[in-house]
């Protein structure tokens, strides 16, 4: 597949305090899902926010040869989807009523034809959450909701589809079934993913590409076992650890003291 994104010399913040600081990033291609992790303060829900165009930034932002800094929001939504952390509270719509709003709200040329129920059902069954259609949003647990904001941004078919911390709210089962979801998503209909992650091994198992994030600049970017190592993990969280692959090739991280 041709196409998907790069970041050139972005640089965002709040007020007078510079988050991000010129950073850059190669090209994450169609069907590719990239990571970035990082501790706390260092830029990631940022760079998403900035990626969305939720939040001002200076720089390029290139969606499969389309410069989408400069769009209007509306613009930017036919091809960029954002999962936040948390969805709004009090909302009484029903999830199968969020995802249809979510198609009539910004539509994604030729990505949806037909029906808008049945296309919202048919993304609600993929997921495997067609038992959560007639529920209220502000019945649903915290990681039900979750679910349900995933389904949503998914549900317009994105080229870019951007996930602050998607796991979060899941336990176990739920957690390992979203990551296998994101992939095959991301192959089935190739968009580019990128995902904020603070658990390292899911960020690991999960991705084609990490990029760590310290201080709003790239410490590592490349394929998780060159991105997350000992010496990446001492510098950036100041943390001694341990990386190795167990009997199945899966990298794990074992975090053995403070520095």
């Amino acid at each position: 597949m041709s196409g998907g994104l790069t970041v050139s010399n972005l640089t965002a913040g709040y007020g007078g305090r510079t988050v991000l600081r010129d950073l850059s990033l190669p090209m994450a291609a169609q069907g590719e899902v990239l990571s970035l992790i990082g501790p706390n303060a260092a830029g990631k829900s940022t760079l998403l926010r900035a990626l969305a165009g939720l939040h001002p930034a200076t720089g390029s932002v290139m969606l499969d040869g389309q410069e989408l800094n400069g769009l209007s929001l509306a613009e930017r939504a036919r091809s960029v989807t954002y999962m936040p952390q948390t969805l709004p509270q009090g909302v009484a719509l029903t999830v199968l009523e969020t995802l249809v709003s979510a198609l009539r709200a910004s539509p994604v040329q030729g990505a949806i034809s037909g029906d808008e129920a049945e296309t919202a059902l048919a993304v609600l069954e993929r997921l495997g959450l067609e038992g959560m259609a007639m529920r209220r949003l502000d019945q649903l647990s915290g990681g039900q909701k979750q679910l349900a904001s995933l389904a949503q941004a998914v549900v317009r078919g994105p080229r870019l589809l951007l996930l602050d911390e998607p796991t979060s709210a899941l336990d176990l089962r739920h957690q390992l079934r979203v990551m296998k979801l994101v992939r095959e998503l991301a192959v089935e209909r190739g968009m580019t993913v990128v995902m904020v992650l603070h658990d390292l091994q899911a960020a690991a198992r999960a991705s084609d590409r990490v990029v760590v994030l310290s201080e709003g600049v790239v410490a590592a970017n490349g394929p998780p076992g060159e991105a997350i190592t000992p010496a990446i993990l001492a510098q950036v969280y100041q943390v001694e650890a341990r990386v190795e692959r167990c009997v199945r090739g899966t990298l794990q991280v074992m975090v053995d003291d403070i520095l």
